[in-house]
């Protein structure tokens, strides 16, 4: 049996040159299918990752009680200095406490390329909150002064968004800013946003209230020290949450909406190329009556016949998926892109196209191929072999 079915898929194999233009149709199908999947899941790693990368284990966000996001969220002075006072946070050398009370509002810039306005983190830290994330690195210029109106901007939204060069001005409420130094911190979600003094930022907005508390832990282990002491606290209403779980929940919603456009346009086009598939396979079966006849007539077997065409069928298949997922990896990996955020304001982010999404993309078409070749392999197998050879 096994001679049988290589014997018969080896001939069958070697009549694809005659069958070259349905044969492209097949893979091209397949192709589109896997490259659309590949795209839109390879921007929801790059979202993954740029979340995860700014997330540390070692930090925690407090929140107003109820809050989910920072914008949501105000925290009074006094809430802000009892949360100082809170165990578990790591100190200095000189004995302060690692956090920054932060303000957090948006901005609206010029994207480079379209021109339509996209909204931008604007974030006010205290001095400790650049001390609390070693990832920030300055790359051009230098960083703000307190009490002066100049800000530092994400590499990211930088390059994303327009009039955000070192030297360039910017008018919030009313005063003029002065962009004076760029940040990278590894492509994170961080990237996209702008830098400010806390204390100066308050005092343009006409504000009085903060809207988050970044701290640094002691240790991980820390964290819950943290929350059960802040909690308990009557005088407080605040909310505590690692880092890397609030980012997690603020970029959930997108992605599972990237997940399910994913899934939908693939799903519909899965489906065309199955019938694709379907119709060519069903052609090169009927071009083959004749000869698979004959092998019947000598002693073939069904299933060696099943067999050659499911492989043909996966064979086209599996070179349409890679086909797909390489262009995808061409086209799109490293790409950088920019989505609405949990704030309602752009995070922008790198396109990843990675081996498991690649390995996913080509299991999906060698799942399009065994579909599109099932039926065509049965119809070979049980072809009537006398009327048949009555077309010789």
């Amino acid at each position: 049996m096994a001679s049988q079915v290589l014997a018969v898929t080896a001939l069958n194999l070697k009549t694809l040159p005659r069958r070259f233009w349905a044969s492209l149709v097949v893979i091209l199908g397949v192709a589109g299918v896997v490259g659309v999947i590949v795209s839109v899941l390879a921007m929801v790693t790059g979202l993954d990752n740029a979340m995860q990368h700014a997330g540390r284990a070692d930090r925690a966000i407090v929140l107003r009680g109820g809050s989910d996001t920072e914008m949501s969220s105000t925290l009074t002075r006094d809430a802000v200095t009892t949360i100082l006072d809170a165990p578990g946070l790591r100190h200095d050398a000189a004995g302060r406490p690692l956090a920054s009370a932060e303000v957090v509002t948006v901005v609206s810039r010029p994207q480079l390329s379209t021109g339509t306005d996209a909204n931008v983190t604007l974030r006010g830290v205290q001095p400790q909150g650049l001390e609390i994330r070693p990832e920030f690195r300055l790359v051009e210029g230098r960083w703000f002064r307190p009490g002066l109106h100049e800000l530092v901007v994400g590499a990211a939204a930088q390059r994303q968004l327009t009039g955000l060069e070192i030297g360039s001005k910017i008018m919030l409420r009313d005063t003029e800013w002065t962009i004076v130094g760029a940040f990278s911190s590894d492509g994170d979600a961080y990237e996209s946003e702008i830098l400010a003094d806390a204390e100066t930022l308050l005092t343009a907005y006409r504000r009085n209230l903060f809207q988050s508390v970044m701290v640094r832990l002691d240790s991980p282990a820390s964290f819950q020290e943290l929350k059960d002491a802040l909690t308990a606290n009557p005088q407080l209403s605040v909310d505590v949450v690692r880092e890397t779980d609030y980012l997690a929940r603020l970029s959930q919603n997108l992605t599972r909406a990237m997940k399910l456009i994913a899934a939908v346009v693939g799903s519909i086009m899965a489906v065309g190329a199955v019938f694709g598939a379907l119709n060519t396979m069903y052609s090169a079966v009927s071009a083959r009556t004749i000869e698979i006849a004959t092998l019947r007539a000598i002693g073939f077997g069904g299933f060696g016949l099943v067999v050659s065409v499911l492989v043909e069928a996966m064979l086209l298949s599996l070179i349409g998926g890679s086909l797909g997922a390489a262009l995808a990896w061409v086209f799109f990996n490293g790409h950088a892109v920019n989505a609405m955020g949990g704030n309602f304001t752009q995070i922008v982010f790198s396109l990843a196209v990675t081996p498991p999404l690649v390995v996913e993309g080509i299991a999906a078409a060698l799942s399009i191929g065994l579909l599109g070749g099932l039926l065509p392999a049965f119809k070979a197998a049980h072809l009537p072999v006398v009327e048949a050879l009555r077309k010789l």
